[in-house]
């Protein structure tokens, strides 16, 4: 799918349009129900989350409070969808359990929002829907939205202030309404900085913005973008887990500066050395190891191969 498309789509999605900001525990609860979903289910099954399954594939730990908690937050928020015919609330969940002793949850999902779900896995990559959720700013999703149609050039058209304005629905224009952060000053802290910062940790682009004046005022305004990867991996919902697993191993290895082909290859084919990284990696996020001058090296020490 052209990214243009799926960034259309995007913006129509129930899901992906509220203005929330999923944290990293919610995010691996919905790509994991997302990876279970098919469209022979009957409205009414039982989707079980194997806490296990999502540190193997992740890396990431989560405890019986976080879960509770995010699952809870979920399943309370309301989405909105509207049309010219009519005007729905909807909700995530119509029960969670969390099975004792067992180490997972079984979720059912509401009827109602089975569609928006399926929307998700069959028009975004993991990467998008990532990035989506994690912007909690509206203007920073419509923002991403403009530099995802410009990813593969590099730079954005130049557009006016008015014009960017206009885009991002803080002028009305045929000037019914009163234009919002009229002030320049107020129109780049509040929504151009945020925007940026968000984007910026939270998706796959990097993108920075250069103004053009006309006289004394700001005139005009350029987006520039490049590819990055977010901080969070996302679990690769149309992936099967052991890929996942070694996806996100390599990611792990690679950001540590580990890129030896031969190394790679040792580490990789060695079930035992995977989860040692996951477990190296673990430990580097939560501080219990600490490797401030070469992380890289520690871990090798620790796979004992150097």
């Amino acid at each position: 799918m052209e990214a243009s498309k799926a960034v259309e789509i995007r913006q129509h999605n129930a899901i992906t349009a509220a203005r929330y900001d999923y944290s990293s525990c919610q995010l691996d609860i919905l790509f994991c129900l997302l990876s279970h979903l098919r469209k022979e289910d009957s409205p009414n099954v039982s989707y079980r989350i194997n806490i296990a399954d999502v540190e193997r594939l992740t890396g990431r730990q989560w405890n019986y409070q976080q879960l509770r908690e995010a699952t809870a937050d979920m399943g309370s928020r309301m989405f909105e969808v509207e049309n010219e015919k009519a005007y729905k609330q909807l909700w995530m969940f119509q029960k969670v359990e969390y099975i004792k002793g067992h180490g997972c949850l079984e979720i059912v999902l509401s009827e109602f929002i089975r569609p928006y779900l399926f929307e998700l896995k069959d028009n975004f990559t993991s990467y998008q829907l990532h990035s989506a959720l994690k912007l909690s700013s509206k203007y920073a999703k419509r923002i991403y939205q403009l530099a995802s149609q410009w990813k593969d050039i590099g730079e954005t058209k130049t557009y006016t202030i008015e014009e960017l304005k206009l885009m991002l629905k803080l002028k009305d224009p045929k000037g019914k309404f009163p234009e919002q952060f009229e002030k320049f000053s107020q129109f780049k802290a509040r929504v151009l900085d945020i925007a940026m910062r968000q984007i910026n940790e939270h998706t796959d682009l990097s993108i920075s913005y250069h103004l053009i004046k006309q006289g004394k005022a700001f005139h005009s305004i350029r987006f520039y973008m490049k590819a990055q990867l977010p901080d969070q991996l996302p679990i690769p919902f149309d992936q099967a887990g052991e890929e996942v697993r070694h996806q996100n191993a390599r990611q792990i290895l690679d950001d540590l500066g580990i890129k030896d082909n031969k190394l790679l290859q040792e580490i990789m084919s060695d079930k035992g050395l995977v989860d040692a990284v996951f477990k190296f990696s673990y430990g580097l996020k939560t501080g219990r190891t600490k490797a401030d001058k070469n992380p890289g090296g520690l871990l090798l020490k620790v796979l004992g191969i150097r």
